[in-house]
């Protein structure tokens, strides 16, 4: 069973929030309070935050952004990805995934279904990765995102954990960028 190694200092990683809505505002944004105050309270930083409507364009321009900014590691993003008409998040979010965490959407289903069940499987929640940043989006409700940051992503995000954690990959999540240039 993993556990968190004591012996090993916590190192804190920058991690934007993202709302996604066309209703929300940051004085309601319950799912982006809750996403921020449990990143807080493990010790994290919070290095950004915004809500972008329900539209396509506008979640990819504010995914760039941030996977463009050296001092963001991790995006987590709250709301969309459900199968109505306007949940456009996972699309969005495929449009800039150099690669997919097909298990952590897999994982957080399994976990949503003890909670839900069957009902989980309206959520697209999904995971990649995109020029070295780490890319999640989870459903719009608080409890899903106390679920998806409890039951996950707080242990992948934690350097501590073993046998292994995302922390320490993330060195290496660039390095397809430079095979082939040579010594």
């Amino acid at each position: 069973m993993p556990k968190i190694d004591e012996s090993r200092p916590f190192l804190p990683v920058q991690i934007a929030v993202l709302t996604i809505s066309d209703t929300r505002t940051a004085a309601d944004d319950r799912s982006g309070d809750t996403l921020v105050e449990l990143i807080g309270t493990a010790g994290h930083k919070v290095a950004g935050r915004a809500i972008v409507r329900d539209e396509q364009h506008a979640i990819i321009a504010r995914l760039r952004a941030w996977i463009a900014d050296p001092a963001i590691d991790v995006v987590i993003a709250t709301g969309g990805t459900g199968v109505t008409g306007r949940d456009v998040t996972p699309e969005a979010f495929e449009a800039v995934f150099e690669k997919r965490i097909d298990g952590f959407g897999e994982l957080f289903r399994w976990l949503s279904y003890e909670k839900i069940g069957t009902s989980t499987i309206q959520s697209r929640a999904t995971g990649g990765v995109a020029a070295g940043t780490y890319l999640f989006a989870l459903p719009g409700s608080p409890g899903a995102c106390r679920d998806g940051w409890e039951g996950i992503l707080r242990w992948q995000l934690d350097n501590r954990l073993r046998p292994c954690n995302l922390v320490e990959l993330m060195p290496r999540l660039r390095e397809h960028e430079t095979m082939g240039r040579g010594a």
